[in-house]
């Protein structure tokens, strides 16, 4: 007789990410859905990759990343957001970010705490809550910005809270932070003995001249928060899983101990390479505000003659869709609809929700002009 198996996670499937990759596979659509580029890294990144792998550099890194990296890291983090921290004791090097938030979820939340996510909220968030024995508050952003309602935010803090989970550039929204924002967050971990999480992986796709907001540049914030960073995003290489977070040297050392026993090490030849690129080639991640907003021009152009209704996104590379005007269908089934039957997957946006009704879908313009412009021509033929 074979042992009984309890599930941790009973109500949870495979994510809406590769169901829908998968889908758009099967059918043969133009995969708009999944939030990865279809073009490479930058050549000088790879050349570094390859000298990396052919000189030595084989074996494993230091538990907490190669030195080269946080340091060059710590720098970067200097230059663009004023922050003066030690980079020997705040900054870790994960498997990608969902390492570095589930590492950070496991070392700070017990059994019984409370962690308050805002609705439409990354769906990485909540599991990794549930498996360290938490449980999950759902506060909604407003419904015709997607901005925070900061009331609502305090009334949901209670005994219990352990951490507010914050994700600006906001996946699926694209919404942003304002400075009052930071000035309104100041003053609630004033009052409130909690933590923050800020899941920054989109801080260099931020559009229309508005600068990124970290919660670095406020002292008062980054002395209570872990920031969560993504090389996947900054350098068109998602399927490297190379993330790192940045937090105060008592936090780090607790992610530490959760991160040793997860991956242990990160891929020694993906860190150097990324350590020299990043020193040698900041005029990369400086670039990447116009060439993303310059995509997300042409895409919002390229629909213009559609029934879609949309306001280009501030920021990310997702842009929401209103289909109303088309179909009287729930999200997840138009998304289904328009993979299977229109031939351009995308993402439903209530699958980020406890509750919502409104007919959103996400698309990712990170992509080559030719992708986008198949697309959109198939869109407004609708």
């Amino acid at each position: 007789m074979s042992a009984s198996l309890q599930s941790k996670l009973p109500d949870v499937g495979t994510t809406i990410f590769s169901v829908m990759s998968q889908l758009a596979a099967e059918h043969g659509a133009i995969n708009l859905s999944q939030g990865y580029p279809d073009f490479d890294p930058p050549q000088a990144l790879l050349d570094a990759l390859t000298h990396a792998v052919q000189n030595g550099a084989n074996q494993y890194a230091p538990m907490a990343g190669l030195p080269a990296l946080c340091e060059v890291l710590g720098e970067k983090h200097r230059v663009l957001y004023g922050h003066e921290g030690d980079w020997a004791s705040q900054i870790t090097v994960t498997v990608g970010a969902t390492e570095a938030l589930f590492s950070a979820v496991q070392a700070l939340v017990h059994a019984g705490d409370e962690v308050i996510v805002l609705d439409p909220a990354y769906d990485a968030y909540e599991p990794a809550v549930r498996l360290a024995g938490g449980s999950v508050r759902r506060v909604p952003l407003y419904s015709d910005d997607f901005s925070v309602d900061w009331q609502r935010v305090e009334e949901a803090i209670g005994p219990r809270t352990r951490l507010l989970m914050l994700n600006f550039p906001h996946n699926p929204t694209g919404a942003v932070l304002s400075r009052e924002d930071l000035d309104t967050l100041e003053g609630l971990l004033e009052r409130h003995s909690i933590t923050l999480v800020s899941d920054e992986v989109y801080e260099h796709m931020v559009y229309d001249g508005r600068p990124h907001l970290s919660l670095l540049t406020r002292p008062a914030l980054a002395a209570r928060t872990v920031v969560v960073s993504s090389f996947g995003k900054t350098c068109h290489c998602t399927g490297w899983k190379i993330g790192y977070c940045t937090a105060p040297a008592p936090i780090t050392e607790e992610i530490r101990k959760v991160h040793q026993f997860v991956p242990f090490a990160v891929s020694t030849p993906m860190q150097k390479a990324l350590a020299e690129f990043t020193a040698q080639h900041p005029e990369h991640h400086e670039a990447l505000p116009a060439f993303y907003q310059a995509k997300r021009d042409l895409f919002v152009s390229l629909l213009e003659g559609s029934r879609l209704t949309l306001t280009p996104t501030p920021s990310t590379y997702f842009q929401l869709v209103d289909y109303s005007a088309l179909s009287e269908l729930d999200d997840v089934a138009y998304a289904r609809h328009l993979t299977m039957e229109v031939g351009v997957a995308a993402i439903p946006v209530s699958v980020f929700c406890e509750s919502f009704d409104r007919r959103l879908v996400r698309f990712c313009f990170a992509k080559d002009d030719a992708t986008l412009r198949q697309a959109a021509e198939t869109l407004c033929q609708l």
